[in-house]
């Protein structure tokens, strides 16, 4: 493929790190599989022995894993809403940051089903799910909308991809054959035709129109495996916008967050701007305001109606003894630090922008775990076995170890993607568009 003088300096800058797998690549790499190891270590443990092993019982059958659910499928809308929503409208600054976005969205909801599965105590039965499913069942729904929307992730991620995979395929890489080959098979013979060209525009405009809504979908449908169920805390009609709001917000912080950690390794300063983390903070600062709106709705009305059930919730959130100072920074570091950080003109900096993302997705992660254990420690019976392992939920080693594994995965996926593909996308910028490059950034540093 023929490239202009603006997209050949693009490949350029970012040529050697799809070019060679450096030894800072290998540490990484080996610390994050060292990681995935004691996870697979402590999934087998958990295999054999049962969840005696974890604090999950009779009555907080839920903990760190539903947690973890609920997160890594919220950060996957920073592809889905955010970019969806950037390319419909044309949004020219998205250009460098939208396969930053893809790439969150594919590789959460990946991660994401995998603590369900941590879950489940037979997983002989996991085919029964698909084999004889209930369609009453909210669990059933979430199945079905979770498979759909990866689908069309994968789809829409592909479809920004192929003409830099013909990129690739044509530029005469120093890299293994198998590589080479696997450049031209997803490249699918494209030479940049009109033909071509049209084809790929509109089916990419007609799933960025399809996954906005299937992302909407999706974490309603989640909020609804909580809002359906007659428990304090969850039985509420606001949970489905609460949660939907609540994972853009989260997804466009883990979108800052990498947006950050690629521009220091890669030196993607030109591309990835000060405007980029701005512009970021300001949809930052916008969600953060409506999702403090609707905890305050949430819990206003719950303590307003003083209701025995929800007031328990209530006093356990509230009480400094139990998940007081929990919920104190949930509010704290997830909704007031990010707005101010962007509202104030002198705090409007990338690293203090990165700084309050990485505060509220932490916040958010804690949030999802108080919006499931203060509830199943409040049984609506009395309990009939009052040992503390009953009575209050405490996460055991194996439960950590599968989360930071968990965690380890998505960092190991970014790095290995990272390796295939350039992160600022190619064959998205034209002739007219010009570089803001330092002089003194001649060359990209060699991961």
């Amino acid at each position: 493929m023929e490239l202009n003088t603006y997209q050949k300096e693009i490949f350029e800058r970012q040529r050697p790190v799809i070019e060679k797998f450096g030894k800072r690549t290998w540490g990484w790499t080996i610390f994050y599989l060292l990681w995935i190891g004691v996870g697979g270590y402590a999934l087998y443990l958990q295999i054999a022995k049962g969840h005696k092993v974890t604090g999950m019982r009779d009555n907080v059958v839920w903990g760190l894993y539903i947690a973890n659910f609920i997160f890594f499928i919220g950060i996957s809308y920073a592809g889905a809403v955010i970019s969806g929503i950037l390319h419909l409208l044309k949004v020219e600054w998205r250009k460098p940051i939208i396969r930053i976005a893809e790439m969150i969205t594919v590789i959460a909801t990946i991660i994401g089903p995998i603590f369900i599965l941590l879950c489940i105590g037979r997983l002989d039965r996991l085919h029964h799910l698909f084999l004889y499913p209930r369609l009453q069942s909210p669990i059933t729904w979430d199945v079905l909308a979770i498979g759909t929307y990866f689908t069309g992730s994968v789809i829409f991620l592909y479809l920004a991809l192929i003409k830099d995979f013909a990129i690739y395929r044509d530029a005469k890489l120093n890299i293994p054959k198998w590589k080479q080959k696997f450049y031209k098979i997803m490249a699918i013979g494209y030479r940049g035709t009109p033909s071509q060209k049209r084809h790929i525009k509109i089916s990419t405009n007609l799933m960025a129109i399809i996954i906005i809504p299937l992302a909407i979908i999706v974490h309603s449908v989640l909020s609804w495996i909580f809002g359906m169920t007659l428990r304090p805390g969850w039985h509420s009609t606001i949970f489905g916008p609460y949660f939907v709001l609540a994972a853009i917000y989260s997804g466009t912080g883990v979108l800052i967050i990498a947006m950050w950690v690629y521009r220091r390794m890669y030196k993607l300063n030109s591309y990835l701007t000060d405007k980029h983390f701005i512009y970021l903070g300001y949809i930052m600062m916008v969600l953060g305001a409506g999702y403090g709106y609707f905890t305050f709705s949430e819990y206003l009305t719950d303590w307003f109606a003083s209701e025995k059930w929800d007031n328990e919730v209530i006093e356990k959130l509230f009480n400094p003894a139990k998940y007081g100072w929990w919920f104190l920074f949930a509010n704290v570091a997830g909704i007031i630090l990010p707005i101010l950080v962007v509202a104030i003109p002198k705090t409007r900096r990338p690293n203090l922008i990165t700084l309050a993302a990485f505060f509220m997705v932490l916040a958010l992660w804690v949030k999802r775990y108080l919006i499931i254990v203060p509830t199943l420690e409040s049984p609506l019976l009395p309990m009939q076995d009052t040992r503390m392992e009953y009575v209050k939920y405490h996460a055991t080693w194996v439960e950590w170890a599968l989360t930071l594994a968990g965690v380890a995965t998505f960092f190991l996926f970014f790095t290995l993607m990272s390796k295939f593909v350039t992160i600022i996308p190619i064959s998205e910028f034209g002739e007219k568009e010009k570089a803001m490059i330092p002089a003194k950034e001649n060359e990209i540093a060699t991961a």
